[in-house]
């Protein structure tokens, strides 16, 4: 992650990391563009990680997909300046295989399926113990 573009997650300052003591939460955001100039894709998530039980939340909202399912992954960069080919491979900090999200053995960005509505509309709630904001 050192050296990593990483211009679509903005995260807290590590010095609100602890504070009287606690741990707080850490949190992030990243903001979705299809890219294309012609796309209609849009969304933002929130990424929220909670100290004491090491969950990470990810929820938000994408709009401007076609109705179905898609595959939903964090990428290594948050560069969408060339679309899909300059956003890098998964991210797999631990080197590992391609898995699906309740899989020990999985990329760190691998985190399965969205749904879109029938209006083009994913709504995201994923709960998830390898996703780190450290």
């Amino acid at each position: 992650r050192r050296g990593e573009k990483r211009s679509a997650l903005h995260r807290g300052d590590k010095g609100q990391e602890e504070m009287a003591g606690k741990p707080v939460s850490l949190k992030g955001v990243a903001l979705i563009s299809g890219g294309a100039a012609d796309s209609a894709v849009a969304g933002a998530l929130h990424f929220v990680q909670d100290p004491s039980s090491g969950y990470t939340e990810v929820r938000g909202r994408v709009s401007g997909l076609a109705p179905g399912l898609h595959g939903f992954h964090i990428h290594a960069f948050g560069d969408t300046t060339n679309g899909c080919n300059s956003t890098g491979p998964h991210f797999n900090p631990h080197n590992k295989s391609h898995g699906a999200p309740v899989d020990d053995e999985r990329h760190v960005g691998d985190l399965g399926n969205i749904q879109a509505n029938k209006d083009g509309v994913a709504e995201i709630f994923i709960k998830d113990l390898q996703v780190p904001l450290h």
